[in-house]
Formats: structure tokens, C-alpha cells, sequence
């Protein structure tokens, strides 16, 4: 009787971390993961899977609120206030308080714009 001609595959193996085939796991949602990575490799045709960053927000709500929060204190308006007296004169502040000033200004205008980036509000 002749034999049969299978072609057999190699196998292959990966070591992952927990955490990472918990992940791979997720991501399969309920094919074998070998299926699902066979799929991802080579499937010309397969759906990319787009994100918006690395770091997704935990939670929206509270990012939103401090969002909030930093927009309704005026501290930006408040400090620029201040910043501006100081350069006029109307103010007797040292150099250096000037500059802790315009550059508390700053930052606080760098977290804001940070904040709506990582909401995707940013414009």
C-alpha cells in the first residue's frame, strides 16, 4: 500500500509572560491562538488594529472633571495677571519671582493642553 504524502508543519514555539498571553488572549477573543497570530502575521486582508497612544486613559471621567476643574480656576488668567504686573512695575518682585511666574504659567498651560491630548480634545 503506498504511503500517503502529509506535509506536516513545525512547530514553533514562543514564551510569553502571563501578562502577556492574558493579553494575546483577550485580543484573540475566542480563536486559538495560533489561529490568531497565523492571522495576524500573514492575513493580507485583516482589519489593523488602530489605537490612540501607547498609555489609554483609565478614566475619562476624572480627567475630564480635572480638566474642568483647571478651566474654570482661571489660575492661567490669574498668574499671567500677576506675571504682567510684575513686568510693568506695579509689583516689586525679584528677577527670579518674575520668572517662577512666567514659567509657572507655563507649565500649567502645558498640563492643560496635555490633559485635552490625552482626552482627544486637542485642537
Amino acid at each position: 500500500m503506498p504511503e500517503q504524502t502529509t506535509r506536516k508543519t513545525s512547530p514553533f514555539c514562543l514564551r510569553l509572560t502571563p501578562e502577556e498571553r492574558t493579553l494575546l488572549e483577550r485580543e484573540a477573543a475566542g480563536l486559538p491562538l495560533g489561529e490568531y497570530i497565523r492571522q495576524q502575521i500573514f492575513d493580507e486582508n485583516r482589519i489593523k488594529r488602530r489605537t490612540r497612544n501607547k498609555h489609554p486613559v483609565k478614566d475619562h471621567r476624572l480627567l475630564s472633571q480635572l480638566l474642568g476643574e483647571l478651566g474654570r480656576s482661571r489660575l492661567v488668567n490669574n498668574l499671567n495677571q500677576l506675571a504682567r504686573s510684575a513686568n510693568c512695575g506695579l509689583l516689586n518682585l525679584t528677577p527670579e519671582v518674575k520668572t517662577a511666574l512666567l514659567n509657572a504659567c507655563a507649565d500649567i498651560r502645558h498640563i492643560r493642553e496635555t490633559l485635552m491630548k490625552s482626552l482627544g480634545l486637542d485642537r
